[in-house]
């Protein structure tokens, strides 16, 4: 039995169907390739995330001032502007790129694709984690031949603070990015970016007035720094600074979830 004239056929030619979406994982790593590539495409991005904190040591570790406490001053110095490094690369840069990412309506464009709002941010959090591993070596290297030298056994719990510390600060910058305006945005990354190198991130917390100390060492900022003081320079464990950082890192991504908007 021959069907009727313009009768809709029983199979559709495997031609006419829709491509699969590629595999949860090849897409995640897809975008964590494409995320990493932007920020290493992106000259400001690429400023604050290498060229800054390399001057920064530079102008550290070779000059007398500020006054960094006790410790081979290259040592502290060091240990200061890798904590800078995660702050430029997961708070500042990511802030900003997901602000106008937000304006210009991409957010909401992947947030409904077969890419997923959990394969965004799996993508940032790669790209993160990418970028300031590359940092630590880059800058690490730099140090080495200004004559750092890190306590051995600090180098783990160092390294358990530096993913803490950058899993709170781009929770901070997905809150940022998410409740306020890209042009705000831009203007408060980089302006908490200028304030937290005193407070704790560049100047140890203890070289601060009194009425700071205290504050700076609540802050993710001095958490941080004085985390990887702690550890590459007295080769401790900063368990107190874990946890602000765990506290931080716990309040950000709960906010991030109730309020983020993925568009203006």
């Amino acid at each position: 039995m021959t069907s009727l004239p313009g009768a809709a056929s029983s199979s559709t030619p495997a031609a006419a169907l829709p491509p699969a979406p590629a595999p949860t994982r090849r897409r995640w790593l897809a975008q964590a390739r494409f995320e990493t590539a932007t920020i290493l495409r992106h000259g400001e991005q690429l400023l604050v995330a290498l060229v800054l904190p390399t001057l920064a040591l530079l102008g550290l570790a070779l000059s007398d001032v500020p006054d960094l406490g006790p410790g081979r001053r290259v040592d502290v110095a060091t240990a200061g502007v890798l904590a800078l490094a995660v702050v430029s690369t997961a708070f500042t840069g990511q802030a900003i790129a997901t602000g106008f990412d937000r304006r210009h309506g991409v957010l909401r464009f992947l947030g409904v694709s077969p890419l997923g709002r959990e394969g965004l941010l799996v993508g940032k959090l790669g790209a993160v984690g990418f970028v300031v591993a590359l940092q630590l070596v880059v800058l690490g290297t730099i140090a080495a031949f200004l004559g750092w030298r890190p306590a051995g056994a600090g180098v783990v719990p160092a390294l358990v603070t530096v993913v803490l510390g950058a899993a709170a600060f781009l929770a901070l910058a997905l809150l940022l990015a998410g409740t306020v305006r890209a042009e705000g945005v831009l203007a408060l990354a980089n302006l908490a970016w200028v304030l937290l190198l005193g407070l704790g991130v560049l100047l140890p917390t203890d070289r601060l007035p009194d009425a700071l100390t205290t504050l700076a060492r609540l802050l993710p900022s001095g958490a941080l720094g004085d985390g990887l003081r702690l550890s590459l320079v007295s080769g401790g464990w900063p368990l107190t600074q874990w946890l602000v950082l765990l506290v931080w890192a716990g309040a950000a991504s709960a906010a991030t979830a109730r309020w983020f908007r993925w568009s203006d």
